[in-house]
């Protein structure tokens, strides 16, 4: 199979590899398309704190089962499936606690094991989640990044009658708009870039409001600065974005948080479950992904791809692996 392979930080090759087979509890899956985002950019770019080279990245993924192993039940030969990216324990207290995103054990699909960057992967069948029939392939991908935002808004504590400052508009914080939306919640995003700010309808700067939800979905201490001054009483900051390593710290006013009873809580990435959440909000219509598309891309044109990213002019970019037969 033909696959994009990191095997040094800063640089990746086309390569073809051989397809590897399925074992009793695995699936083969034909990638039928596959999300690019920031974090692939990082990946390849910059490395990352779970990346183990070398290393097939892309933990979007969507695709159709080609061959099953023995024990697997739950899908069939056939099947259009998301793939969850990872594989956790179920016996830790954090899968206890339905957060098994952070698992003790978790293995995350493009940093510890081979992702969906290639035109097979093969994953644990307790990793995949059957896609609506009326789901076309390009709009089920986005349940990856839409499951992140999901797990974010349960941490913040959604709820109908919130006001949500979303600071960032790309792909994510549109995501994040959308869902608070379609939860109840009225969300305002606050985007530099006119192009993306017209997706979310949002404000170049942020206005003299207040908000009980803040997320900052852009890698940027001024954001974090000014979402903090920007929350109620009883209102909760959502760390959504990391921060480079050399500049991951600001000074906090904890008499602040006292005074104020405000909360501070980190997200990241999502649990299985948010994965069928997701899936239902897009096929139902309720977040819309259609308009978020800005390129489609073979897979050979990854180098496009990542530059696209890191110059922030486009928004969800698609890639399609070439197909070929078994």
């Amino acid at each position: 199979m033909k696959c994009i392979l990191v095997t040094d930080i800063g640089g990746f090759q086309v390569k073809e590899r051989p397809v590897k087979e399925p074992q009793a509890d695995e699936v083969l899956v034909q990638v039928e398309v596959a999300g690019m985002c920031r974090t692939d950019l990082k990946i390849i770019r910059s490395g990352h704190r779970d990346l183990v080279l070398p290393r097939i990245p892309g933990e979007e993924v969507v695709g159709v089962i080609q061959r099953k192993g023995e024990r697997v039940a739950n899908v069939q030969e056939g099947d259009r499936v998301y793939v969850y990216p990872g594989i956790w324990c179920g016996e830790c207290p954090e899968c206890s606690a339905g957060a098994e995103n952070l698992c003790r054990g978790m293995k995350i699909m493009g940093f510890h094991r081979d992702g969906g960057f290639a035109e097979f992967v093969t994953v644990p069948s307790q990793s995949v989640i059957t896609v609506p029939e009326d789901l076309p392939p390009e709009h089920a991908v986005f349940a990856e990044p839409l499951s992140c935002c999901l797990n974010a808004l349960e941490l913040a504590g959604i709820a109908g009658d919130k006001l949500v400052g979303i600071w960032g508009g790309g792909p994510a914080g549109t995501l994040l708009a959308r869902a608070s939306q379609a939860m109840g919640a009225t969300p305002l995003c606050i985007e530099t870039d006119e192009r993306r700010r017209r997706l979310v309808n949002g404000y170049a700067v942020c206005p003299d409001r207040f908000f009980d939800i803040c997320v900052v979905a852009v890698g940027s201490v001024k954001a974090y600065r000014e979402a903090i001054r920007h929350l109620n009483p009883r209102g909760r900051l959502v760390i959504f974005s990391g921060l480079a390593p050399d500049n991951c710290f600001l000074p906090l006013d904890l008499n602040q948080l006292h005074y104020m009873e405000q909360t501070i809580v980190g997200a990241y990435g999502c649990s299985f479950r948010h994965g069928k959440e997701a899936l239902a909000l897009i096929s139902s219509g309720r977040v819309s992904v259609n308009d978020m598309i800005s390129h489609r891309l073979p897979l050979t044109d990854l180098a496009q791809a990542l530059n696209l990213v890191e110059s922030r002019q486009g928004m969800k970019i698609l890639l399609y692996p070439q197909q070929r037969r078994l």
